[in-house]
């Protein structure tokens, strides 16, 4: 296996990196801008994520299809990019509920935009090393994600409160990540054909283990609740806030240095011995948390949630682009990524409910088993 890097990837995963730097450095800080600064109600701020996530899941699909319709994948990365960019400011510039409704919509329109054309645009530079390509990618903006926040922390204990200099700070990261995307290109190929019903020519395409692959992953996805739970979780465990962020801040620092080298095992291995050990991991970390009341412990299952993470999130992708032809990439993954979105919201959803009715630890086990027998499920299949 070739586990050589190509330029243009190593491009793309800078992209991403200096990207995920600024939106991280400001997902933390703009539900508390929202409440104590704009004086808004968490109604209001749960409707913004609602509202931006929706519009990033329905747009990963249509654009993952279009780019394999036209056959570019390059235009939609420089587009989305850039308009995750010259959002980032604008709640800084003009500090009001409507402005960062504005830019929280637009940021998710440009994640929607380019997501999958990336994602097949990576894989198409891919020299029998899928999961090394997606794992070094993986890692790179898992580190801006856990730069980001590490950023947002040491700059308001220099300047407390002053949450519109984080805003104002976080564009020059995204300015970086936008001058990265006039250096990508495409590496051409003819489409298949330019018909209406291209989504469903891919879709009766596509092989039986893709199809059976992607409705595993959005069932998996349903339980694979957001993250903040997580944190809520383990500010029970350990009464405070800034442990619980620390906690997650550690998490994405291990996925970040995972990721390579799952990717790689993953090409020397088998992408779907990996996924499933990391399936496996999941299911642990989520019946530890459905259990522990232990600090040290809670710091263990950080470390196994960031090599679980690491086993799954780029494997999936580095899988799917096996599976399905360069033409049919970007419809495949924009595909996997709009039902495992919708489904992770639904997930949460339910989560949240659960939580308050029946106490943390349910959720946690449902999760526990459900992924437990999605990995059998697997573990026997072709």
């Amino acid at each position: 296996m070739k586990n050589k890097l190509p330029r243009q990837v190593v491009i793309l995963s800078l992209v991403s990196l200096f990207t995920d730097v600024a939106s991280e450095m400001l997902y933390p800080v703009t539900p508390i801008f929202l409440t104590t600064v704009l004086g808004t109600s968490m109604a209001a701020v749960g409707i913004i994520e609602g509202l931006a996530e929706v519009t990033a899941g329905l747009l990963k699909g249509y654009f993952g299809f279009l780019s394999d319709k036209i056959g570019k994948r390059s235009i939609f990365v420089m587009i989305g990019y850039g308009l995750s960019a010259i959002s980032k400011p604008l709640p800084g510039l003009l500090p009001h509920f409507s402005t960062v409704l504005f830019s929280r919509i637009s940021d998710r329109i440009g994640k929607g935009i380019r997501t999958a054309p990336r994602d097949a645009l990576l894989a198409s530079y891919a020299e029998g090393n899928t999961g090394t390509v997606f794992g070094f990618h993986r890692g790179m903006d898992t580190l801006g994600a856990a730069i980001g926040p590490i950023l947002s922390l040491v700059l308001l204990g220099i300047y407390p409160e002053n949450y519109t200099l984080i805003f104002l700070i976080a564009f020059i990261p995204s300015v970086i990540a936008m001058g990265f995307t006039f250096l990508v290109k495409d590496k051409q190929f003819i489409p298949k054909s330019k018909d209406k019903g291209r989504y469903s020519t891919f879709w009766q395409s596509s092989p039986s283990e893709y199809k059976r692959l992607i409705v595993l992953l959005t069932i998996f996805s349903l339980v694979n609740s957001s993250d903040v739970f997580l944190i809520l979780k383990s500010r029970d465990i350990s009464q405070s806030s800034t442990l619980a962020i620390a906690g997650y801040i550690f998490y994405n620092l291990v996925y970040a240095a995972f990721s390579y080298p799952a990717g790689i095992l993953s090409d020397k291995f088998g992408k779907k011995k990996i996924f499933v050990s990391g399936l496996l991991i999941f299911s642990l970390v989520y019946f530890g948390f459905g259990i522990s009341q232990n600090v040290i412990l809670m710091w263990v299952l950080f470390a196994l949630y960031g090599i679980y993470a690491s086993a799954t999130e780029g494997i999936a992708k580095a899988w799917v682009s096996d599976l399905i032809p360069n033409e049919y990439r970007s419809s495949a993954i924009g595909l996997l990524t709009m039902l495992s979105g919708f489904a992770v919201m639904l997930g949460s959803v339910v989560t949240g409910f659960l939580w308050d009715q029946f106490g943390s630890a349910v959720p946690f086990y449902i999760s526990s088993a459900v992924s437990f027998i999605i990995c059998l499920i697997l573990m026997k299949s072709k």
